[in-house]
């Protein structure tokens, strides 16, 4: 006899299963200090980071989690919040001092736990820049059944990249 599991119970044990998001800082900067940020974008700023991530932000409010290791800067992280089909996702993009991704880890996913990227997926975003090569079918590969899903990563990727960029990238 087949046991049919309400849909609310399978939410909770996915969320369960993601991390937090001082979790998700831990897992991407080992051993580090952490300082939030508050930035809230001039237009200009904005329209910068539009034009080098080739997306659009949902607003002009960010937060950054800057992290240092014995007082040395050794990254920064970023939580976009995204519609992938209907429903929201929220993605930690975590950033090197180069401006090369980390790690990307989703810390909240209200769409059916099927569309969820794997971690072997996820991965092939890391070492990437903001070029050309980070989109779907050049260097980052699509993801059979949930194509809005690498979809909304790539694009979350893209617009972290931007902000790091024009918020700490441009004042090397």
């Amino acid at each position: 006899m087949m046991r049919l599991v309400p849909a609310f119970l399978l939410t909770a044990s996915l969320a369960a299963a993601l991390p937090s998001r001082d979790e998700a800082l831990k897992l991407a900067f080992p051993g580090a200090a952490f300082t939030r940020k508050e930035y809230f974008l001039s237009e200009a700023q904005a329209q910068r980071v539009k034009q080098l991530s080739q997306r659009e932000l949902p607003g002009l409010w960010w937060i950054a989690y800057e992290a240092a290791v014995n007082g040395k800067p050794v990254g920064v992280a970023f939580f976009d919040t995204h519609r992938v089909r209907t429903l929201n996702e929220t993605a930690m993009v975590a950033v090197a001092p180069d401006g090369r991704i980390l790690r990307v880890e989703v810390i909240q996913f209200h769409e059916p736990q099927e569309y969820m990227a794997k971690d072997a997926w996820k991965q092939q975003l890391v070492g990437h820049q903001l070029d050309d090569e980070l989109s779907l079918r050049r260097g980052i590969r699509p993801l059979g059944g949930a194509t809005l899903t690498a979809n909304a990563l790539t694009d979350a990727s893209r617009r972290c990249l931007g902000l790091w960029q024009v918020l700490y990238g441009d004042k090397k």
